[in-house]
């Protein structure tokens, strides 16, 4: 199966500083992908602001291509797949930018948009414990409560494919992504041992996000380590 290969740009609004939650701008991409530095590199100026919470999902299909991405997880493509169905895309590919699970168009004009009206959602760290709370909105009525674990920051020399030479350097690097647990409406709490979280991770977002991989409504994100 052939994938497409096409280089997007993200452009967020000024209004976005004003959203109630942070933007979560999600990257699609591997290491076997000649088109994804330039991209990674965007995303590590992203992770340097506060109204974003920008992740990286290294996917699995390029690794038959001359290159194994000890990043890559079958989720990230399991997650790219369903964005694919809930945009009507033909195909997948990387790298491919997500904005609060709404868009995944490759086009170099894609926006966020400000969220004023967001599900309130708290991370704390606390006696070995990732602790979560999400709140009530009466805008509101359902979700997914998905908590994302990332490693901040590495870099990775490539030995083969088509970044063969080069060392890339990667940022916000999803390592583990699970579902917490339904959110109705009400408020509800989750607990997780940050022990069972991969020995790489160093923070977590938490996203609440319409039943079947739709809108986020609500993010926050913590360092754990």
């Amino acid at each position: 199966m052939r994938f497409l290969v096409m280089g997007v740009l993200i452009a967020l609004s000024g209004s976005a500083a004003a959203a109630a939650r942070p933007a979560v701008v999600e990257l699609f991409t591997s290491q076997g992908c000649s088109s994804c530095p330039p991209a990674e590199a965007y995303l590590g100026k992203l992770t340097a602001r506060t109204d974003v919470i920008a992740l990286a999902f290294h996917v699995t299909y390029w690794d038959d291509l001359g290159w194994r991405d000890r990043f890559a997880l079958t989720e990230s493509v399991d997650r790219q797949n369903l964005y694919a169905k809930n945009f009507r895309s033909a195909s997948v590919y990387t790298p491919q930018f997500v904005v609060d699970g709404l868009s995944g168009a490759p086009s170099t004009g894609l926006r966020t948009e400000a969220a004023p009206d967001a599900v309130p959602v708290a991370v704390n760290v606390a006696d070995g414990n990732v602790q979560v709370e999400v709140g009530t909105n009466p805008h509101f009525t359902s979700g997914d409560v998905v908590l994302v674990s990332y490693l901040r920051h590495a870099v990775s020399a490539i030995g083969r494919g088509e970044n063969a030479g080069r060392k890339l350097e990667e940022f916000n690097i999803v390592r583990d992504l699970r579902k917490l647990g339904a959110w109705r409406g009400d408020g509800v709490r989750f607990s997780v041992p940050v022990g069972s979280l991969p020995a790489d991770v160093t923070d977590v977002a938490v996203l609440v996000q319409g039943v079947g991989q739709k809108a986020i409504i609500g993010a926050a994100a913590r360092a754990v380590r």
